[in-house]
């Protein structure tokens, strides 16, 4: 069982940037892709991004292009997601994913994660 806890939400204002961190239980991160998702109020759960179990792979959402960095440290089994340049519509609640990947895929889609975080708040305001 692979338990994921994030941090680092808030509030920010717009131009700002939040770093958000999810903590994996131990020997999780090895071999595992990681991934960020988000879900804003009456929306359905958006892919923003994956990292790969080494991360030298790494994908973004085209909303989140440029902005946004995934990055990992396997020694502290942790995960980041570095927000710059926030936009008022990155409001939403950020989640982590995993899922089992020693070849290095990336994938996009919410249902091909196995285990989730509980969630931390981004509000974004203008």
């Amino acid at each position: 069982q692979v338990q994921l806890v994030e941090s680092g939400g808030g509030l920010v204002q717009a131009g700002g940037s939040l770093r958000l961190s999810c903590a994996a239980s131990a020997s999780t991160t090895s071999r595992y892709v990681m991934g960020w998702f988000r879900q804003a109020p009456g929306q359905e759960r958006e892919f923003v991004a994956a990292i790969s179990w080494s991360g030298r792979g790494t994908s973004y959402a085209d909303s989140v292009k440029g902005r946004f960095t995934g990055s990992r440290d396997n020694a502290k089994n942790t995960v980041y997601l570095q927000m710059n340049s926030l936009k008022p519509e990155d409001t939403a609640v950020y989640y982590c994913a995993a899922k089992w990947d020693p070849i290095g895929r990336l994938p996009g889609r919410s249902r091909e994660y196995d285990y989730w975080g509980q969630g931390t708040q981004v509000t974004v305001s203008s």
